[in-house]
């Protein structure tokens, strides 16, 4: 028994906002398609896949299927103006020989086997099998603006994909529609359309359907880390926090200029993407690093984040100083720190704190500096 996925990438992207093909946008520091088409291509029940995309996107989808398909025959497809149209291409690319066919939105990264082998089990009981979770709101039918009738949220399923069938049968309906003009909002509403029944297994809610922006900041996943530092206060050095020169008798002692804000955010940041700490990658026996902005340094880290395909998020930055006072100064620090970083100055929060006289902090001997970094791709 052969079976074929058809994975409807074929999009512009429209209600997401994007500039191209929203499943081309980054997730989880992959492209979306890549999550779904990973799936599939590891599945041994598998045979063959189509990838039905726009003709703009051919040489990109190429390179994501090369990536992330494996050894899985797989093929790409130019979509049609709807995507009744590019289903249809995508069975039609598909080998003859083929016994059931699945049919997967690419905007759909997060399909699990589980629900893909739901499906192939039963589809080969029913011939046409949906898949959707129970609705857990309240559904009411509107018509110019009045409800005509509560719907019984009990019979009631919220759609997802992938959704499967025997391979004649649904390559016959889409063959049918053509020939009668309907339009259908998926597959499974095409059969019924026809008058063919459709048997519904469970999906999941966590295979959501990314369409608007709101979506993907949803699915996207945020990585957190968290960083300290301290430094010595002596005489005749600078005191720079965040890049800012502070007005006072002392600074901090260090090999670079020795910002201790800067070093605790640039430890979280790299504890957040597990990639140790600003010693091991700003040793301080490196003449490269003798008295330089630690701003500088700070932008090396987050020069590594892109080359992960990560963004920051937020900044939440302590810095702990008996003296001197530091909330004249706070404001022109987290504008400096934006302005590097490339966030609002909104989404970064320094608080400043004495130790009430306590410790090497209170004694004035040091300032010590901790940081909560989030990311998100």
């Amino acid at each position: 028994m052969k079976t074929g996925v058809i994975i409807a990438a074929a999009g512009s992207g429209k209600r997401m906002g994007a500039e191209g093909n929203k499943v081309l946008l980054s997730l989880d520091g992959k492209p979306m398609l890549a999550h779904s088409l990973e799936l599939f291509a590891h599945l041994p029940e598998v045979d063959e896949l189509v990838v039905v995309a726009r003709d703009v996107d051919l040489a990109v989808m190429s390179e994501i299927v090369a990536e992330y398909a494996g050894d899985k025959p797989t093929k790409i497809v130019v979509g049609g103006a709807e995507r009744q149209e590019s289903v249809y291409n995508g069975l039609m690319a598909l080998s003859k020989d083929t016994d059931w066919v699945l049919i997967h939105d690419g905007a759909r990264p997060y399909v699990t086997s589980e629900i893909v082998y739901r499906a192939l089990l039963a589809v080969q009981k029913h011939g046409a099998v949906g898949v959707g979770v129970p609705v857990k709101d309240t559904i009411k039918q509107v018509e110019k603006d009045f409800v005509r009738k509560p719907l019984p949220r009990p019979e009631l399923r919220a759609m997802q994909t992938p959704q499967a069938f025997a391979y004649e049968l649904i390559l016959g309906a889409h063959q049918e529609a053509k020939r009668r003009g309907l339009i259908a909002t998926d597959d499974c509403a095409l059969l019924e359309e026809l008058g063919k029944p459709v048997y519904i297994v469970s999906g999941d809610y966590g295979n959501i359907k990314i369409t608007t922006p709101e979506d993907l900041t949803t699915a996207n996943s945020f990585f957190v880390g968290y960083g300290w530092d301290v430094h010595r206060l002596v005489e005749d050095r600078p005191l720079i926090l965040c890049g800012v020169e502070i007005p006072w008798e002392k600074g901090l002692s260090g090999h670079s200029d020795a910002d201790v804000a800067v070093h605790a955010v640039m430890d979280a940041m790299l504890g957040a993407v597990g990639k140790g700490d600003i010693g091991e990658h700003f040793p301080d026996i490196d003449p490269r690093y003798k008295g330089i902005s630690s701003l500088e340094l700070l932008h090396e880290v987050l020069e590594l984040l892109k080359r992960d395909k990560l963004r920051v998020n937020n900044v939440d930055l302590t810095i702990m100083a008996q003296a001197p006072k530091l909330s004249p100064y706070k404001a022109a620090m987290r504008a400096k720190l934006a302005e590097l970083i490339g966030i609002a100055a909104g989404r970064i929060n320094i608080k400043a704190t004495t130790a009430e006289g306590l410790g090497f902090v209170g004694r004035e001997e040091g300032i010590a500096a901790a940081a909560v970094v989030s990311l998100c791709d």
